[in-house]
């Protein structure tokens, strides 16, 4: 009976048999379904959908395949193209109607609010689908619009938001904009490493904060002090347990962590290890939302995520502490950064002769004094240096420019395979020159014009707030022209020109954001003619 082998399935998995049985109810119904959408709508995995299709009569919506299991012909291997879309003959439902799984999944906590918001939804949907193109280095994959709107949804069922304070540790979900088109007063903050998300986000002008950070290496000073956090991780136990711990960094003393998080239901001991890592950083657990997350691939594990809600307790703060203190670099699960691919063997780097600084990771036999890349872009090095080598390994090439930014010494040599060409806010600081295996960067001498130099003074303080910086820079040049310029007349004009500027330094400050400074000094500048002088 072609039915044996279903009912085999559904005995194997005991219990857990509910995923093959909303499955088959799925495919019994009428409708037609694509592989992937089979997946996401089940939260299981591709493997075991595989599996069930591989037992069932199916039949096909294209005219020119014949209404049979391909897999007969393929042995063991899937090879139904992704577009294709498929279902169980209605003539053979009923030989399965007594297996099926007449009740619903769990209940989806706002699925009932999602219809009040169809015009977010269609926005919501139109923004993912001009979003940059995921980066598979980086572990994205695509939250569906419906799961960014609930996320909205939920944060606002269960927290008050008005006045609150969000942080999106890593975005590329656009998380930050469903909170400001459901909530747009909450104050939202995003942290990423990727460029591109931090000005597509911007570019949408919703109000959403954001700053660049490598995890890796710390969170901008300007993203703590938040009510919620909100983070979608590399799903390793390193990558989950360094994403929560900065998201603990970022909140006030009684905030709450929002996780999404997924693993197969075949491999139970994967979700164990990155369960054990949380546990290490004494969070205490309000919630867990099943299958709450769905995307655009993950079929591995269901194209589903769980969604926690974690609480930080009083030895939080210290687990955190001491899970920061050994970061690894290899975080992810795919390219150079996967955790397959971390080298255990130190690089063989050789600093300049006549170095003063050493920055990162280097061969303990050299004397020089050295410093953590992480403390070299949180603080000011304290002893002023001439020149400087820093080591940059091959999954740290973004943290280039501000690696740069974090000092004032005439020659950075920086170590590394296919660094990054500098970007042009960096130009009017570096002139560069490639050496083996390096890049040398020479300070430029300060520039002619008013706001050339400006901004030139904003670069020379890496550490330092953009906006003060900029401040007392115009405030010299206004004096140089014989015109009185108060503080706040200063912070007025720099507010008009750049309202993102506030309480952010140049090193957290997005690429695109130090690109146009030139052109939002010179307005100031400009400005200056307005004023009556002295």
């Amino acid at each position: 009976m072609e039915r044996d082998g279903v009912e085999r399935l559904l005995a194997e998995a005991g219990a857990d048999s509910r995923r093959l049985r909303h499955a088959l109810t799925l495919l019994c119904d009428g409708q037609w379904w694509t592989l992937p959408e089979l997946i996401r709508h089940t939260a299981t995995s591709r493997r075991t959908i595989e599996a069930l299709l591989r037992e069932l009569p199916l039949e096909h919506r294209k005219d020119d395949r014949a209404p049979r299991n391909p897999l007969q012909q393929e042995g063991e291997t899937f090879r139904l193209p992704r577009d294709d879309t498929f279902r169980v003959p209605l003539a053979h439902t009923p030989d399965y109607q007594d297996l099926l799984a007449l009740a619903p999944p769990p209940e989806d906590p706002v699925a009932h609010l999602v219809p009040h918001y169809t015009d977010i939804l269609e926005r919501l949907t139109t923004l993912i689908a001009h979003a940059p193109r995921a980066r598979h280095v980086l572990d994205h994959v695509s939250a569906t619009p419906e799961t960014v709107l609930r996320r909205a949804l939920l944060l606002g069922a269960r927290f008050w938001l008005p006045g609150a304070g969000l942080l999106c540790v890593g975005d590329h979900d656009l998380t930050s904009l469903a909170v400001k088109l459901v909530h747009p007063e909450t104050d939202v903050t995003v942290v990423d490493i990727d460029e591109r998300i931090l000005a597509y986000i911007d570019e949408q002008g919703l109000g959403v904060r954001t700053r660049w950070a490598d995890l890796r290496l710390g969170l901008p000073a300007s993203a703590r002090g938040n009510d919620l956090a909100l983070t979608d991780p590399p799903y390793t136990p390193e990558g989950a347990s360094l994403f929560v711990a900065r998201a603990v960094e970022g909140l006030k003393d009684d905030g709450r962590i929002l996780l999404a998080y997924g693993a197969s239901e075949r491999t139970p001991m994967l979700a164990l290890k990155v369960q054990q890592s949380l546990s290490e950083l004494n969070l205490a657990y309000e919630a867990v939302h099943p299958d709450f997350n769905r995307y655009f691939g993950a079929e591995a594990i269901g194209s589903a995520a769980d969604l926690y809600i974690l609480r930080p307790t009083t030895k939080t703060r210290p687990a955190t502490a001491s899970r920061l203190n050994r970061l690894a670099t290899a975080i992810y699960t795919q390219g150079p950064q996967a955790i397959e691919s971390a080298q255990n063997a130190a690089p063989d780097l050789s600093p300049q002769p006549d170095t003063d600084l050493l920055v990162g990771e280097w061969p303990k036999n050299l004397t020089q004094p050295r410093v953590k890349l992480s403390t070299w872009l949180a603080k000011p090095y304290a002893a002023a240096c001439d020149r400087v080598d820093i080591a940059l390994p091959p999954s740290l090439e973004a943290a280039l420019p501000r690696v740069l930014l974090a000092t004032r010494a005439s020659h950075v040599r920086v170590h590394g395979d296919d660094l990054p060409p500098l970007p042009d806010a960096l130009s009017t600081v570096y002139t560069l020159s490639a050496a083996p295996g390096a890049l040398d960067a020479v300070r430029l001498p300060p520039p002619d014009g008013e706001a050339a130099s400006v901004v030139r003074k904003i670069l020379d303080n890496g550490h330092a707030k953009l906006a003060n910086t900029w401040r007392e820079a115009l405030i010299a040049v206004a004096r140089a022209q014989g015109t009185t310029l108060t503080k706040r007349e200063a912070r007025a004009l720099i507010s008009e020109a750049a309202p993102w500027s506030a309480d952010l330094t140049p090193i957290e400050a997005p690429l695109h954001r130090l690109n146009d400074l030139q052109k939002a000094v010179s307005s100031t500048v400009s400005a200056l003619k307005t004023i009556t002088p002295a």
